[in-house]
């Protein structure tokens, strides 16, 4: 593992991509930031800063969109993912590290390409749907940080626009991440590394902010999917190699 001023670089980077793509989209945090910081802190300490994080990127979106959010929708979803997050919380806790990282990066990998394919699924549409794709959700995020591929399967069954997407994405997120938060506990890092994640979340917000309304959807759609597969691809082959 890493460590001193390479670290913090890295560390820095990655806080800063994701948190600028998360507040410009509504998610990405997690499908961008998680296998980096994975890779760089482990597969438990890792996924503790991306739920941490996304507690914080979700309060500076809300700021501004809470009056599009649709409480009556959310329910369902949250209710589920609540269910779900102590169970990928106990496993992430649990497993060895090798195995941690090769399910992460499946996780993430099946997850973007559903997405990539605009999947449809009988099984994700009205209320049932709901309840499905949130307890699929919370159990990724607080497992793997990546409980967004499973709420953009919903979104699109759902028929949701871009404009509907991205606040409730933004509840969504605040209130899981907050969830797998507490169940896990915040992750160890020393205060210059703490620091740097503040400043760096706070550029990365203030950056998708002023991105959001000069970015195509469709651009930014291929580049985080993009991204995220290649995370996934890497945090996937790190763990078999670990395997051998």
């Amino acid at each position: 593992m890493l460590s001193g001023w390479p670290f913090l670089a890295l560390l820095g980077g990655t806080v800063l991509l994701g948190s600028s793509v998360q507040r410009m989209a509504g998610i990405g945090f997690g499908l961008l930031a998680s296998p980096g910081l994975v890779l760089l802190m482990g597969p438990v300490q890792g996924v503790a800063l991306v739920n941490c994080a996304g507690v914080v990127i979700g309060i500076a979106g809300l700021a501004t969109s809470w009056s599009h959010v649709h409480l009556r929708t959310m329910i369902p979803l949250v209710a589920a993912a609540a269910l779900t997050v102590p169970l990928g919380a106990w496993l992430a806790l649990r497993l060895p590290e090798p195995v941690l990282l090769t399910g992460f990066g499946a996780l993430i990998t099946v997850a973007v390409l559903l997405v990539i394919c605009g999947a449809r699924l009988k099984a994700l549409h009205g209320r049932g749907g709901a309840v499905a794709a949130g307890a699929a959700s919370g159990f990724m995020n607080s497992a793997a940080g990546t409980g967004g591929p499973a709420l953009s399967l919903y979104a699109v069954n759902a028929g949701w626009t871009a404009g509907e997407f991205v606040p409730n994405a933004q509840f969504y997120g605040l209130v899981v991440n907050f969830m797998s938060a507490v169940a896990k506990g915040p992750p160890r890092l020393s205060g210059p590394a703490w620091l740097l994640v503040a400043v760096t979340m706070g550029a990365g917000i203030v950056l998708g902010h002023l991105l959001a309304a000069r970015t195509p959807e469709k651009g930014a759609r291929r580049i985080v999917l993009g991204l995220a597969l290649a995370g996934g691809l890497a945090t996937g082959a790190k763990g078999l190699w670990l395997l051998n």
